[in-house]
């Protein structure tokens, strides 16, 4: 990854090299085919260099295939950090045989020349990401350290860079669900209503129940509902004298919630609406929690706002 001083934004570097479709292939290519003829060069003197993994596949194993679908992805998307070398077990039965290959598929992690790492059989993704991450240690694919360039951005209020960065990704890789996560935000951030949503409604309904997307849609929705329910200071303290006089005026209520968190008062906001839930849990198909767990949803777990309010409403909900 190399910055822009034109724009200030990042680069990720050209795409990874395109599979071998021989034994060997170039020097320096993430995933290449290979055979036990080449197997100390492209497997044990390569891995001094860069951890690799080997994928004992076959024609007939549906489940090698999919595997190997995955490995490749995870492979490029690393950047370089490591190499994929497929081997045909079919075809080269005296390697699969010395390293005692039962079933296939079977994965083969190498590292400074030797073996580190084994599994038979396929994995889910989030079990294959962590082999790989654990092979990977500490070191930051292109990716990742994008992703972090772009979050220290949302961070600092960028949302500009933040999206251009986020763009610059998925244009690498567009199955990398936190930066259409951060893209939303990044938009909603600079004020692009209407182009966050049009990013979100281009999502199919698999994307749009992924954690990072599903927090970032709580975001937007969240701020095009605070465009309409932000007010002065004066409507704000009319509200609230409306709710104290009447407290069990629940459409005021929430109206005063979203003003708070409108007005950048995020803990009036969830405090206003568990004072709510507490009058009545099941007003209006519980608005009131829905709203809230929305509010939760955009803070993040990890917010103390959100660990507190999670306590509290699980106190009213179950007393």
């Amino acid at each position: 990854m190399s910055q822009d001083k034109n724009q200030g934004g990042f680069i990720i570097d050209g795409g990874a090299p395109k599979p071998a479709n021989s034994p060997g292939g170039e020097q320096g290519q993430l995933i290449i085919s290979s055979d036990e003829n080449n197997f100390v060069r492209d497997v044990i003197e390569a891995s001094n260099q860069v951890p690799v993994i080997v994928d004992f596949w076959a024609p007939e194993s549906a489940a090698s295939k999919g595997l190997g679908v995955m490995l490749e992805k995870m492979v490029n998307r690393a950047g370089g950090l490591l190499r994929l070398v497929r081997i045909n077990a079919n075809e080269n039965r005296a390697l699969a045989g010395q390293l005692r290959i039962q079933s296939i598929p079977a994965v083969y992690a190498f590292k400074d020349g030797k073996p580190v790492d084994a599994f038979q059989g396929a994995l889910p993704e989030s079990q294959l990401q962590a082999f790989i991450d654990k092979l990977i240690g500490d070191a930051k694919s292109p990716i990742d350290a994008a992703m972090d360039a772009a979050n220290a951005a949302l961070e600092a209020g960028d949302g500009g860079a933040a999206e251009d960065i986020f763009m610059q990704i998925l244009s690498h890789d567009e199955d990398v669900t936190a930066a259409l996560g951060g893209l939303v935000r990044a938009q909603v951030l600079s004020g692009n209503l209407e182009t966050a949503r049009e990013t979100v409604n281009a999502f199919d309904d698999k994307t749009k129940l992924n954690t990072d997307v599903a927090a970032a849609i709580a975001v937007l929705e969240l701020a095009e509902e605070s465009s309409a329910a932000a007010v002065s200071s004066d409507d704000m303290n009319a509200l609230i004298a409306k709710v104290g006089a009447n407290p069990k005026d629940m459409g005021t209520g929430l109206e005063l919630a979203l003003a708070y968190y409108a007005n950048n008062d995020t803990a009036a906001a969830i405090n206003q609406l568990l004072e709510m839930i507490t009058k009545d849990k099941k007003w209006n198909d519980a608005a009131a929690r829905k709203q809230l767990i929305k509010i939760f949803d955009a803070l993040g777990g990890a917010d103390p706002l959100t660990i507190d309010g999670r306590g509290r409403l699980s106190i009213i909900l179950f007393s």
